[in-house]
């Protein structure tokens, strides 16, 4: 089966073509997901609890304590996509990716994957990322199966992109395809040398940066792009804004902001 709408897709290893999606726009990833990201003007859609201020040095974004959405979430995502239920994770920077069961809905426990099966078995939830500079990551099989990924740069070398993309295979898909929402940039992004040296034993030198004052960055975006790509999946363009110097956006980081913006990945028969 194709995957569907074929502008915009690349090879593995070659940069994201294709037009950008506006925020708050459905982006068809393949004729059967879809996909959308808010921001800032779609208010706070994160944990109702307040974050935890404990953020490492090269920490994107604090942990939760919450254990449920703003009630806005619901009604905000909702509306944008079609009314499908709602399901999301206890994000904690790691690997652990969920598969939802026919039915299933809201929190379900910890993980930074989410992965549904196609639309037309069973019910198909919308899942639901929260991020206030972590990348997060619309994935789509070719089977009509679908994930959302939070991915820092600790989940990126745990595998987090690569066990989604497995859980995905094992389902039934053959060929996926991705897209990367808003995320803070290597301009804005500071990173210790021995962070990086970790993430360029994974990456490569590919995703060492500088910041707009010359310090050692780490490039979040690339080392995403490299991970999809070494999980064979087909990236294509999301929105390629810095959550950092984009005032559009929260940044825990830049403004030590406790809002987050979402994703929603669905699906459709």
């Amino acid at each position: 089966m194709p995957v569907g709408p074929a502008s915009g897709a690349s090879r593995p290893g070659e940069p994201a073509v294709g037009r950008e999606p506006a925020v708050g726009a459905v982006l068809d990833l393949t004729d059967r997901v879809r996909c959308l990201w808010t921001d800032a003007s779609h208010g706070d859609l994160g944990f109702a609890a307040a974050a935890d201020a404990t953020a490492s040095t090269s920490g994107v974004e604090s942990g939760v304590s919450g254990r449920a959405v703003r009630p806005g979430v619901a009604g905000v995502a909702a509306s944008m996509v079609g009314g499908s239920q709602l399901t999301w994770l206890r994000q904690v920077h790691g690997a652990t990716v969920v598969r939802i069961g026919t039915g299933q809905s809201g929190e379900l426990g910890e993980g930074d994957a989410l992965v549904a099966p196609p639309a037309s078995v069973g019910q198909a939830p919308g899942l639901c990322i929260l991020t206030a500079d972590c990348a997060s990551i619309a994935l789509a099989g070719d089977d009509g199966s679908y994930a959302a990924v939070h991915a820092g740069w600790r989940g990126l070398v745990a595998g987090v992109v690569d066990g989604a993309a497995r859980a995905l295979r094992s389902g039934g898909a053959s060929r996926i395809v991705g897209a990367l929402g808003p995320c803070i940039h290597a301009e804005c992004y500071e990173f210790s040398p021995r962070d990086l040296d970790v993430l360029t034993a994974s990456f490569g030198a590919a995703v060492r940066g500088r910041t707009a004052s010359g310090r050692p960055a780490l490039d979040l975006p690339s080392a995403v792009a490299i991970a999809l790509a070494d999980a064979d999946i087909e990236q294509r363009r999301g929105i390629d804004a810095c959550t950092s110097c984009h005032g559009g956006f929260f940044s825990h980081r830049a403004r030590g902001d406790v809002g987050r913006q979402a994703l929603v990945v669905w699906g459709v028969p």
